[in-house]
């Protein structure tokens, strides 16, 4: 089933509480945890955990395949703007990767803005990847079959990840993949993408609405040039993960994504970009019926298997 005319001109009706969104993130956050909130168990296989840091815990959720076996690991950053989101509201996409892709999930339950602004959410995804990479967790996996995978401002921090990593030395990544990422800074009319000015105003995710979560996320706006904020104002992006950066036709966010990618490639990295045609921001949501949601499957299977099979030589 394809996102069709009628089921776009739907989508684009529907809107983000109204007001100040200082306190509107606030009701956003309440019918999200609503509207995910489970009446009855769950019908998928999962553990809770808690990754212990110096000053506080980071809650965790592992998904498995519902087909016993020995998986390779995927450890997913939920998007939401850095401000709403946590491991519930995406529970179901996380089960449904585990089961599409035949892996274990790990998903991590990082701190959000505004109260914990930027680099609070970034030092927790990194610190859950550090114990990971340390095989101090209750499952033991080289790091070599451990892959980085976000969508939207999960995929910003995926790929902040990858930059820290290089940066401070303590572990390497093989793989990320990011999902209609957030890689640069400004999504006003000045962009220099067009898809910006494109998609900006009539779709979920809007300029206003992606302007108001950066402004949440950083504490100083100097912060906004932070590489670790927009990684595209990275000057050096060399030895990063081999990387799959799926985008969708109708977002916003489709052109910074792209340029990311491609400047990935410039600097000698691995890198394939896929658009999935006639899809918005946000469609990994939407059932697995959708063929906007099979496309991305099959993606992102290719890139993994591939991925294995290049180690395997």
């Amino acid at each position: 089933m394809p996102i069709n005319k009628k089921m776009l001109t739907t989508l684009r009706k529907i809107i983000y509480p109204k007001g100040d969104f200082k306190e509107t993130y606030k009701l956003e956050r309440k019918m999200i945890n609503m509207t995910h909130h489970y009446v009855f168990k769950p019908f998928f296989k999962m553990w809770d955990h808690e990754i212990i840091t110096d000053h506080h815990s980071i809650p965790v959720r592992l998904f498995f395949p519902n087909k016993e076996g020995v998986y390779p690991l995927l450890i997913f950053f939920h998007g939401g703007g850095f401000v709403v989101g946590n491991i519930e509201s995406y529970s179901k996409i996380c089960s449904r990767l585990a089961n599409n892709l035949k892996h274990i999930v790990l998903s991590v339950d990082y701190r959000l803005a505004p109260e914990h602004p930027f680099p609070a959410g970034l030092e927790d995804c990194y610190a859950v990847v550090k114990e990971v990479a340390s095989h101090l967790l209750l499952f033991n996996h080289p790091i070599e079959e451990i892959t980085l995978i976000g969508d939207s401002a999960g995929a910003n921090l995926a790929a902040a990840v990858s930059l820290l990593a290089r940066e401070r030395g303590e572990f390497q990544i093989a793989r990320q993949i990011l999902i209609y990422p957030a890689t640069y800074n400004d999504h006003s009319d000045a962009s220099p993408y067009a898809s910006v000015r494109e998609n900006g105003k009539d779709y979920l995710l809007t300029q206003e609405r992606m302007m108001n979560y950066l402004k949440a996320y950083v504490k100083h706006e100097k912060d906004l040039e932070n590489p670790y904020v927009a990684p595209l104002l990275a000057t050096d992006l060399e030895n990063q993960p081999d990387t799959l950066i799926i985008t969708a036709e109708f977002d916003l966010l489709r052109d910074e994504g792209k340029a990311y990618g491609e400047r990935l490639k410039q600097a000698g990295n691995k890198v394939e970009i896929v658009e999935i045609p006639n899809a918005i921001h946000g469609f990994l949501s939407l059932p697995p019926m959708f063929e906007e949601v099979k496309a991305c499957y099959t993606s992102i299977n290719h890139f993994l298997n591939k991925g294995r099979e290049d180690e395997s030589n």
